[in-house]
């Protein structure tokens, strides 16, 4: 295991003589598995991680060992990409598509998601005001880099999308969180977030539908919180990764309200919506000077998103939707499922999520804390499922369940929940 530590002076100016005479210390090994110490920079101590990853590795080691596990923790349709999506990308490899494209996209891309946006967002999207991005992260992370300097405050929901915090504190701007209460259905208290505005503000994250608690922002919320802001030198980034997952009411953005598609950056992508975790297909929506901006950053770092996706994610756009038609109707029977599972077991509450494909039950009952209690369901009886904690510190006092599994295993985890809590509480 790598000791990370930065070297002493006196390491330093040994290593700069040794590499004047072109020599290594005897026994030294250097930029290999064997090395003892590395020098990081200051900001990787600053960066975060998804703690689903870390539990599914362990959920796989357990499965090694011969349990059985039932996935719960991993926020991924567990359907294929629709055969036609899948055909126009073998289609575009054996047409040649597998070339450098334009940094901001292909424009046969951009042209269909500014179609789609603007038909699903009832807003006027130009293709300039398009950048397409291998997975929907960059655009969280480009926003980062392109908006938030040392020291800027920025707004984000606690529990939330772990990648929000870990942003925050890598650019070293101030995190300053605000919650999703469950009183008010996981929306969010527009008050709470006005309070928190000061001069240093410089961005405010929205995720609706939301992520962990599949709550979603109402429009009055909305609509509060845009005449609010208007005027104010405040970019909002508007995470609507789920929208199309939605099962009761309209997907409302924020972006759709007066004076405020300028200050949006809409991040939304294929990974949910068309099964497509593993393609690596996002976009970011937002004014045209920004985003020759963003594009610069892509130049900078994946030089361009690749070609042969993007034409699949044309034709996932403007071809058939029967699947994911299917699949979000597939996703609602299964959340009737988890939730009123969950609502069977002692110490349990869960409101009905109104989009994502997540359940977000309320645990306090069991006089556990949400860590402690994720490990014993993986450990003990099975089941994979994320701490609130995983999300933020508000998590605390939850759990994360994911429905993206089958009907079958998501009985069989309940009845394994069931089981441990009558013999654990």
């Amino acid at each position: 295991m790598l000791a990370f530590a930065a070297p002493s002076g006196s390491e330093r100016r040994e290593r700069r003589a040794v590499a004047a005479e072109g020599k290594r210390p005897a026994g030294e090994v250097f930029m290999d598995v064997t090395l003892e110490k590395i020098h990081l920079a200051e900001r990787m101590s600053r960066l975060g991680t998804e703690s689903a990853f870390d539990v599914l590795v362990r959920a796989q080691e357990l499965e090694v060992q011969g349990r059985e596990i039932v996935h719960l923790e991993i926020g991924e349709p567990d359907f294929p990409t629709a055969s036609h999506i899948v055909e126009a990308a073998a289609q575009a490899l054996r047409a040649g598509w597998t070339h450098y494209g334009p940094s901001a996209g292909l424009s046969q891309l951009r042209e269909a998601v500014a179609e789609d946006a603007s038909r699903r967002r009832d807003i006027s999207v130009e293709p300039g005001e398009v950048v397409i991005t291998p997975g929907a992260k960059p655009i969280l992370f480009f926003t980062f880099l392109a908006l938030v300097e040392h020291g800027d405050e920025v707004l984000y929901p606690n529990p939330g999308f772990p990648i929000y915090e870990s942003m925050i504190h890598f650019v070293n701007a101030r995190a300053v969180p605000y919650g999703v209460p469950e009183e008010r259905d996981f929306g969010i208290d527009v008050g709470e977030i006005l309070s928190k505005i000061t001069d240093r503000t410089r961005l405010l994250i929205l995720n609706s539908p939301h992520n962990p608690t599949g709550g979603a922002v109402a429009r009055a919320d909305l609509v509060t919180l845009a005449e609010a802001l208007v005027g104010r030198e405040i970019f909002i980034l508007s995470d609507e990764i789920y929208s199309r997952l939605l099962y009761e009411g309209e997907h409302d953005s924020i972006a759709e309200l007066p004076g405020m598609k300028q200050r949006t950056i809409i991040l939304d992508g294929f990974s949910k919506t068309y099964a497509m975790t593993g393609w690596r297909l996002g976009y970011g929506i937002m004014c045209a000077d920004l985003a020759q901006k963003v594009a610069r950053l892509q130049t900078n770092s994946n030089s361009c998103t690749a070609s042969f996706t993007q034409i699949a994610g044309v034709e996932a756009l403007r071809g058939d939707q029967a699947s994911v038609d299917h699949m979000v109707e597939e996703f609602r029977r299964r959340r009737m499922v988890m939730v009123d599972g969950l609502n069977r077991i002692p110490g349990f509450h869960c409101r009905m999520p109104r989009g994502a494909f997540y359940a977000f039950p309320n645990i306090a009952g069991t006089n556990r804390n949400s860590k402690a209690l994720a490990d014993a369901l993986l450990d003990e009886a099975g089941v994979a499922c994320l701490s609130g904690t995983a999300f933020g510190a508000w998590g605390e006092g939850y759990l994360r369940f994911s429905f993206a599994n089958s009907v079958q295993n998501i009985h069989k985890a309940l009845e394994r929940i069931e089981d441990w809590t009558k013999k654990n509480l």
